[in-house]
């Protein structure tokens, strides 16, 4: 029987190929020049530090392009509030997804479900796993799934025949 899982999943290794271009440019840029401005990658989460507000956008700004240019998108990034440090400093806290939530993996399966078409669709952990009788059905399926959600880079592997 046909099968494929949706998953949302980031390539991490392209995401630390980013982070550590993003800190050499970072000290090779003239306005970062004496200023507490870094970036850190531990597990999945990526940290920015500066001396204030605006200089942590700039540096997000910095890493979305990096990103783009290793063709990570950047949907996967969610980031977090602006936290204050001691003295002057300013970070923020960017999580990388990783695994599809449950309320948006419930959201796809009602959505195949009411799709009326002949396949199936089962959570699989922090992945959603379709299944027919037929590829052209499960190729409908991923069609619907990439025109319905659209907040969330969904992509699909392990389809078998």
């Amino acid at each position: 029987m046909p099968t494929f899982d949706t998953v949302c999943e980031a390539n991490l290794v392209e995401v630390k190929n980013a982070v550590e271009n993003t800190t050499k440019e970072i000290a090779t840029r003239f306005d970062f020049k004496g200023t507490a401005a870094a970036i850190e990658l531990k597990d999945k989460e990526i940290t920015l530090i500066g001396d204030a507000e605006f200089q942590l956008t700039q540096i997000e700004d910095v890493l979305r392009n990096k990103l783009t240019k290793r063709s990570v998108d950047v949907r996967f990034l969610d980031i977090g509030e602006v936290q204050k440090m001691g003295g002057d400093k300013v970070k923020v806290v960017i999580k990388v997804r990783n695994g599809i939530e449950t309320e948006l993996s419930k959201k796809i399966q009602r959505l195949i479900k009411d799709s009326k078409l002949k396949v199936q669709a089962s959570i699989q952990g922090d992945a959603v796993r379709v299944n027919g009788a037929k590829r052209d059905d499960l190729q409908a399926a991923m069609a619907l799934i990439r025109k319905d959600i659209t907040d969330v880079p969904l992509s699909f592997n392990n389809f078998r025949d």
